[in-house]
């Protein structure tokens, strides 16, 4: 196989359903949901995405990266970590678990996995007095967090946030977190399934039973220097963290030209309608609540439509 091969991809998404979710996948996003079913998460990139379009259609991302590897993500791919990146919409109904990552260290150290998890959301819509978690008050010592989680009363040490559509919130790894009810949100974190839960408001999961907890494993990665800040860009760069890059591209029937600097793109349209070329390929057209990726080996493409556009990458290499 030769790098020539690719082209742009369009992307199906895996659903899951959530004990705190919702249906505005559905009812915003314009998403199929395939049962009655609460769906708290929309997985947009990732390896068990599908392809929708072109010779490769049918095939998952996963498959996909076994074949191309660099040629589909860029320089220093590691065939046994996966895809790097992924890329949600997640809709809170209700109140998720307080929880914390690890970073790529103590991934490595706890878990035996290749990366530890930093994320970061672009707040898409919410309800009135929306509100997230961003870590515990100033002040707060590992003993005082951990004497909160036996007796389960960790509610009075939290620090939590307003929010509203627009603001951003980069979450490193080690920040204990958590999204609160009536908000929709695109979030891009390093690919990892390492969640250590640490609190979850005393309901059962889906299953009728409580939800594990880690609470040694989340009070020892835990961050309790300092508390992240949300923020409102004006400009086209939303999250530039050593992970990941994402920006916010506004279209109004103009085109845009983009150059991949040897790095996979990849694109959710958040709003209207968005189409994606390179040259000698055919283009694609994503939808709001549609994704789509460009390859790192193609250089260069291009951006038509009316819309809005998300596009996230890996950081450049120091």
């Amino acid at each position: 196989m030769t790098p020539i091969s690719l082209y742009p991809l369009k992307l199906a998404p895996t659903l899951h359903s959530k004990v705190w979710g919702g249906r505005k996948l559905e009812t915003t996003l314009g998403k199929s949901l395939p049962t009655r079913e609460l769906y708290g998460e929309s997985w947009e990139l990732h390896d068990s995405c599908i392809v929708l379009n072109g010779r490769w259609r049918g095939q998952s991302l996963g498959k996909l990266l076994q074949t191309y590897g660099e040629s589909l993500v860029g320089a220093g791919y590691d065939a046994g970590s996966g895809f790097p990146l992924l890329a949600k919409f997640i809709d809170a109904k209700d109140w998720l678990s307080i929880q914390v990552h690890p970073d790529n260290n103590q991934a490595r150290e706890l878990e035996g996995e290749p990366r530890g998890k930093s994320e970061a959301w672009l707040v898409l819509a919410t309800e009135s007095d929306a509100q997230l978690v961003i870590g515990i008050q100033p002040g707060t010592d590992r003993a005082q967090l951990a004497k909160s989680l036996k007796v389960g009363r960790l509610e009075a040490l939290l620090a939590y946030a307003d929010v509203e559509a627009g603001d951003v919130l980069y979450l490193p790894a080690g920040t204990i977190h958590a999204l609160g009810p009536g908000i929709l949100i695109y979030e891009i974190q390093q690919a990892s399934d390492s969640t250590y839960r640490l609190y979850d408001w005393g309901r059962p999961g889906l299953d009728g039973r409580p939800r594990e907890l880690h609470i040694n494993k989340g009070l020892r990665v835990a961050n309790l220097e300092s508390l992240p800040r949300v923020t409102r860009p004006q400009g086209d760069l939303l999250v530039d963290c050593a992970y990941f890059q994402t920006w916010r591209h506004r279209l109004n029937g103009e085109s845009l030209s983009l150059r991949s600097a040897g790095r996979f793109q990849a694109l959710t349209c958040i709003d209207g309608c968005v189409q994606a070329e390179s040259a000698g390929h055919r283009r694609i057209v994503l939808n709001q609540g549609e994704t789509g990726l460009i390859p790192a080996c193609l250089p260069a493409f291009v951006l038509r439509g009316t819309g809005t556009v998300l596009r996230a990458c890996q950081a450049t290499p120091p």
